[in-house]
């Protein structure tokens, strides 16, 4: 049936459609403009106590013209975002983003597609990228996957199959304190804070999770890893979980993948690789025989808003067990119910691997990243900034005031200014380098010294960018010791 306009109810699309074209294009050159000259912003700038002022207002009632709200994101909001787009942001591991990452999120929103499940082309094309993933990661083909939020949230996922892998169907429904184990997991000291927040959202509390040391090179070491599991089975604990990972936080390290690998068969555990960021070097043919034994693990946690350049947020988990995934999450509900034709066909649907049932179309952006720039492309991106970063430690080598804290494994370089009263000298160098626009870093502490973090991901960052990081760094730290 046909509702013809003048019995048409209210509708939220424009009654002007030319005028709201018109406005579309202004605000996706706005877009391409702030890309293309991302070089003249500074990276972050403080925001004025005036601007947060104008988010204090009580909610709307009436409408505002459409241009009129867009002049508030382009004066109020765009310039006082945390700026990893640019070149100079190097505090944390954010990818910077493309513009056809962009294009095809705006592609995606159109569509508006639920991706929860059901028979249709978008959750075809989420299933190409767990294709593409295996094919990348040596996993089989029959590997079951999910794009998620971030690493954290595919951590949380890889934990509840593990717990389920050792507790079995029943955890489901009687919970984990029906089993009557006392479930331990394992990472080292220099793992992301996510696995342990995780522990806790899966009902095993943060004291279940061993924390092993790690070696010289900030590696986790797998002989007191395989020393700690010995001591809580004989203690009455049930190891179950072991998070390896590829590419720490703080300095980009890569866990023996492969010994971790040998010490979770040994013992029977299921073995997981936090690749947040640093699975994607796969990419790159240079780096990725460092990766050796990430095709062993049960499952892995990786995001391709890092390394691999999609705009936020586009987190992955893989999973080994395809069986052992499904029978974690899939519900029985009725109005799920699924059928061989129709709409309701194309079961399994990934919201019987996660929680999800209202998923975005975040597999749209990942696979225009990959068709239009390939994956050789990315690959080199990936090496060039692990390049960039020795450059960096050869310009630290180079120059006496500074020292290198941890060795360079990947694309993160830890330094500090050398002085009296390093730590308070070298927090404020940070802070000042970060309200100067030129380059943003990030703090961290090892052996008990802080750090100038630089996490070099953003593929728009060359030498240039390094060399600026240095001179504003001496500048500032010549002139906070004078100060």
């Amino acid at each position: 049936m046909t509702i013809s306009p003048d019995t048409q109810p209210d509708t939220l699309d424009p009654e002007d459609w030319p005028t709201l074209r018109e406005q579309g294009h202004r605000m996706l050159d706005d877009m391409l403009d702030y890309l293309e000259q991302i070089r003249s912003r500074p990276v972050w700038q403080p925001i004025p106590d005036a601007v947060r002022a104008e988010f204090r207002q009580p909610l709307p009632q009436q409408p505002t013209d459409l241009a009129t709200v867009h002049e508030t994101f382009m004066s109020s909001i765009l310039p006082y975002a945390v700026g990893n787009t640019h070149p100079g942001f190097m505090g944390w591991v954010h990818g910077g983003g493309t513009p056809v990452g962009m294009l095809a999120e705006m592609l995606a929103a159109g569509l508006n597609a639920n991706l929860g499940g059901r028979d249709q082309m978008p959750v075809e094309v989420e299933r190409q990228m767990l294709r593409w993933v295996c094919e990348l990661f040596g996993f089989p083909d029959d590997a079951s996957g999910l794009f998620v939020t971030g690493t954290s949230m595919a951590t949380l996922i890889a934990v509840l199959v593990a717990r389920h892998a050792v507790l079995g169907a029943e955890v489901r429904t009687r919970g984990i304190a029906a089993s009557g184990k006392r479930l331990t997991a394992y990472t080292s000291v220099g793992a992301h804070g996510c696995i342990a927040k995780m522990m806790d959202m899966a009902g095993l509390g943060t004291d279940a999770l061993r924390m092993i040391p790690v070696n010289s090179r900030y590696e986790m070491d797998t002989t007191a890893l395989e020393q700690t599991i010995a001591a809580d089975r004989a203690s009455g604990h049930t190891p179950f979980f072991i998070a390896a990972t590829a590419g720490t936080v703080n300095t980009g390290a890569i866990d023996p993948l492969n010994a971790v690998a040998d010490v979770a068969k040994r013992h029977g555990l299921w073995f997981h690789v936090d690749g947040a960021y640093g699975a994607l070097a796969m990419l790159a043919p240079e780096i990725a025989p460092r990766l050796a034994g990430l095709e062993r693990a049960d499952s892995v946690a990786f995001d391709f808003h890092k390394w691999g350049q999609v705009p936020y947020d586009a987190g992955f988990v893989l999973i080994r067990d395809r069986k052992q995934h499904f029978d974690t999450f899939a519900s029985p509900a009725a109005y799920l119910r699924r059928e061989t034709h129709g709409m309701a066909g194309g079961s399994p649907w990934p919201c019987d691997f996660g929680p999800d049932l209202s998923r975005g179309f975040r597999a749209l952006k990942a696979w225009f990243t990959l068709q239009v720039y390939g994956s050789e492309k990315l690959g080199q991106i990936i090496a060039h900034t692990c390049e960039l970063a020795q450059y960096l430690r050869l310009r630290i080598a180079q120059t006496p005031e500074l020292e290198l804290l941890a060795p360079v494994s990947l694309n993160i370089v830890c330094f500090r200014f050398r002085c009296n009263d390093a730590d308070r000298v070298n927090a404020a160098i940070i802070v000042a380098l970060q309200e100067s626009g030129i380059a943003a870093p990030s703090a961290t502490t090892l052996d008990g010294k802080l750090a100038i973090r630089a996490a070099i991901v953003n593929h728009r960052t060359n030498k240039g960018d390094i060399d600026a990081l240095i001179r504003a760094t001496l500048e500032l730290g010549t002139a906070k010791i004078r100060s």
